[in-house]
C-alpha cells in the first residue's frame, strides 16, 4: 500500500480512538495520556529528521503499548496487527511498525539500539516520558497501583530513569533529556532531604 492512498488524518484519529477505548481502565502510568505524550514527543523529534517516515513513527508511537506484556496477554503484537490490518495497512508496513514497537521497551532492549531511524525516534520518545516531572509522576502512579512504598518506588529512579539521558539515540532527544534529567536529580535531592530522618 502506498501512503498516498491512506487518509492519514482519519487513520491517526481512528488510532487515538482505539487506544482511548483500550486504555480506558488504566491509570498506572501506561495509559492513554502516556501514549499521546509519546506520540507528540515522537513527532517533535521527527521534525528534526526530514528523511524519517512520519506515518510509521506516528502509528508506532500511538500503538507502542497496545501489546505491552504488563497490560495485555497477547502474542506477536496481536492488538497492533489486528488494528492495522482492519484499517487497510499492508503486511510490509505492519511488520515495520511492529519492529519499531518491539524496539521500544526498556526492559526488553537494554543496551540495544533500534536498527532504523524510526525505531530510534519512538524509543527516544517513550524514554523522554520517563524523565522530568512526568516521569516522577508516572513512577509513583505505577508504584501506588502495585502496592509499592515511596522508598520502593524511588529505587526505579536508579534502576532506570537516571540511566536514560545517556541512552538517547537522537541529538534532538538528547537535548530535551538534559533538562528533564536535571529536574529529576534535583527532585531526588529534595526527596532525600525531606525523608532523611526516616532512613
Amino acid at each position: 500500500m502506498k501512503t498516498s492512498n491512506i487518509n492519514i488524518e482519519k487513520l491517526i484519529d481512528d488510532t487515538i480512538e482505539y487506544i482511548t477505548v483500550l486504555f480506558k481502565e488504566n491509570a498506572d502510568g501506561h495509559d492513554l495520556d502516556h501514549s499521546i505524550r509519546v506520540y507528540k514527543n515522537a513527532m517533535t523529534i521527527a521534525d528534526a529528521y526530514t528523511d524519517s517516515d512520519k506515518l510509521i513513527i506516528a502509528l508506532s508511537a500511538l500503538l507502542h503499548d497496545v501489546d505491552d506484556h504488563k497490560l495485555f496477554n497477547t502474542v506477536d503484537n496481536a492488538n497492533a496487527r489486528g488494528f492495522l490490518s482492519e484499517h487497510g495497512i499492508d503486511s510490509d508496513m505492519i511488520d515495520q511498525i511492529c519492529d519499531v514497537i518491539n524496539s521500544v521497551s526498556f526492559s526488553k532492549n537494554k543496551g540495544l539500539k533500534p536498527q532504523n531511524l524510526e525505531g530510534c525516534i519512538v524509543q527516544d520518545a517513550d524514554r523522554l516520558d520517563a524523565l522530568g516531572a512526568i516521569g516522577i509522576a508516572r513512577t509513583f502512579a505505577y508504584g501506588g497501583r502495585h502496592g509499592r512504598s515511596i522508598e520502593e518506588s524511588k529505587e526505579h529512579f536508579y534502576d532506570k530513569l537516571l540511566l536514560l539521558k545517556d541512552q538517547m539515540n537522537t541529538s534532538e532527544a538528547k537535548r530535551i533529556a538534559e533538562a528533564r534529567h536535571r529536574f529529576l536529580e534535583d527532585y531526588i535531592k529534595e526527596l532525600d532531604s525531606e525523608t532523611k530522618d526516616l532512613q
